[in-house]
């Protein structure tokens, strides 16, 4: 049953639900919370409102604590797993044989190993995703749905929404609600990280941001023999990759730029062994016991930190457990969730599909192109969800968290590593998967209760 929220308390006035749909478009167009349209996704020109919740969402202060804590020791993590050759190549060694996409990654990474890292500054922004699992007991629980490693995508956006809700509730009169909403500036974390990466790299330019397609690096980049990258004549300090994680954001000519540029002296966010570090087979791995352990072993607090956020992982490799695993989502597939090595939303697959998808390929190798996750139950609650081109109406919603991270290592020195900011995402429960830019949830912010 969905929990009691500010958008049911104000349900009966829909004179003011009306009004207020009104007023938080225009502020959020005031706030620059906006997005390129889905018909024009490269003009600068046409831009609409990005999509976002009417009213904040209610989350457990306790779990929300709980997730700004461990921040900070998951960027450790995903920082020594870029750092162990050995621990990547088992990982992923039977992903890579059936996933094409991964394996070319993968051979990317390998060739950098044989070749030797040219930079050892290494820039991470990551974002750790939640969501909150309903226990038997009634009681609330976090779990850790992903961690990602490459285009930790919102933090601008997220920076900018808390001045659309304050607006919003000071129209209805919610002003202690208004005061309740949190401050939030991922976006001057993420940057601070960037600053330190470029002043490390030795740039005496102030700092010049441009963005250049895959394509544009084929045709116009170069090495010089010192690995330095020039890019239409122009020296590259920081690769920031904004794409990049899907196959189809690459062509043949892609691969080659992406080879280069890991190859090159630029400070890479993320390099190639931070990206591999984010796949869905390292996140399973990682629940195996003891393998927490190995990476801290001196410090058994931030493993029991991290493992409390852990949903249940399982393989899908071939052998008797992966066999398990099959039989175990089978018997009950409403309660899994099959995963690929996929980021950007809507790639998860649930209930009967996942019989059809494991079924297909029981006791074959192709199924190690997955992993199997516990799924999490939330308890909704009820929000009206504002969508160009989509009529206002109360949806009962799910809502997800994301806690961002910045660290900045040179060589064997971690010289920062923060908790920024946070995201909180939400969308009709009618939808299984899905974020912002798919096209599904909404930018949200949370009421701590």
């Amino acid at each position: 049953m969905a929990s009691m929220s500010m958008a049911e308390d104000v349900l009966m006035n829909e004179v003011l639900i009306r009004d207020l749909e009104a007023v938080a478009k225009d502020t959020a167009v005031l706030h620059g919370v906006l997005m390129r349209t889905k018909e024009t996704p490269n003009s600068s020109e046409v831009v609409c409102f990005a999509p976002f919740s009417l009213f904040p969402s209610p989350l457990p202060k306790v779990l929300f604590d709980q997730a700004l804590a461990v921040q900070t020791n998951f960027n450790r993590l995903v920082d020594m797993i870029s750092q162990d050759s050995t621990f990547l190549q088992e990982a992923l060694a039977s992903t890579i044989k059936v996933d094409d996409f991964t394996a070319r990654l993968f051979n990317i990474y390998m060739l950098i190993l044989q070749e030797g890292c040219s930079q050892p500054i290494v820039v991470g922004l990551n974002r750790s995703d939640y969501m909150l699992n309903q226990e038997a007991d009634g009681n609330a629980t976090l779990k850790q749905i992903e961690i990602n490693t490459i285009a930790a995508g919102c933090g601008g956006l997220s920076s900018r929404t808390p001045a659309v809700h304050r607006h919003i509730l000071k129209v209805a009169g919610r002003l202690e609600e208004q005061k309740m909403i949190l401050d939030n500036n991922p976006a001057a974390g993420l940057a601070k990280a960037l600053a330190l990466a470029w002043k490390l790299y030795g740039s005496e330019r102030n700092i010049l941001v441009v963005r250049k397609r895959f394509e544009d690096v084929c045709k116009t980049g170069l090495l010089d023999q010192d690995k330095r990258l020039f890019v239409g004549g122009q020296e590259v300090a920081i690769v920031y990759f904004r794409n990049g994680y899907m196959p189809q954001n690459y062509r043949e000519q892609s691969w080659e730029a992406r080879l280069m540029m890991e190859r090159s002296l630029a400070v890479k966010c993320p390099d190639i062994a931070t990206h591999l570090a984010g796949t869905k087979k390292v996140q399973q791995e990682l629940a195996r016991p003891g393998v927490l352990e190995k990476f801290f072993p001196d410090d058994p607090e931030a493993v029991a930190q991290m493992r409390a956020t852990f949903a249940g992982l399982y393989t899908l490799d071939e052998g008797e457990e992966g066999d398990k695993t099959v039989a175990m989502a089978l018997a009950n597939p409403d309660q899994y969730v099959l995963k690929p090595q996929r980021e950007g939303g809507g790639n998860n697959i649930y209930g009967a599909d996942i019989c059809q998808v494991l079924l297909g390929e029981k006791g074959s190798s192709d199924r190690a192109a997955y992993i199997l996750m516990e799924k999490v139950h939330p308890q909704p609650v009820y929000n009206y969800l504002l969508r160009s081109g989509y009529p206002l109406k109360l949806s009962t919603c799910l809502s997800e968290l994301g806690i961002f991270g910045a660290y900045v290592r040179q060589g064997t020195n971690m010289l920062l590593n923060e908790c920024v900011g946070h995201l909180l995402r939400t969308k009709s429960s009618e939808y299984s998967d899905g974020g912002v830019t798919a096209g599904v949830a909404v930018l949200d912010n949370p009421i701590l209760i």
